[in-house]
């Protein structure tokens, strides 16, 4: 790939907010879902979101960070779409979790 920083910034800015879009639009994924399967969940792109913004010095909280990545206040999207997870899903993260 040929590209410069400032367009390899642009294009990767651009993905980040398709993959934002998305899991918007995906509200019937769980979170403990995503972090079964992938090993990262909403609230790990906020808090990666929070630490990119504290290490350039920019003043953004932990609440700010997931309202951006949910699209809306953390608590919203919590009681419009987050289920209760199944025993089955915890049995997962606790199995896929342990170090």
């Amino acid at each position: 790939m040929n590209i410069d920083d400032k367009t390899k910034t642009e294009l990767e800015a651009a993905a980040f907010r398709r993959l934002l879009e998305h899991l918007r639009s995906r509200t019937d994924v769980q979170n403990i879902d995503m972090m079964n399967l992938a090993g990262f969940c909403r609230n790990c792109l906020s808090n990666w979101f929070e630490d990119a913004a504290k290490a350039k010095g920019v003043a953004v909280t932990r609440d700010e960070a997931r309202t951006m990545v949910y699209g809306m206040p953390y608590e919203d999207w919590k009681a419009r779409h987050q289920g209760q997870a199944s025993d089955a899903q915890k049995a997962a993260f606790e199995k896929s979790h342990k170090h």
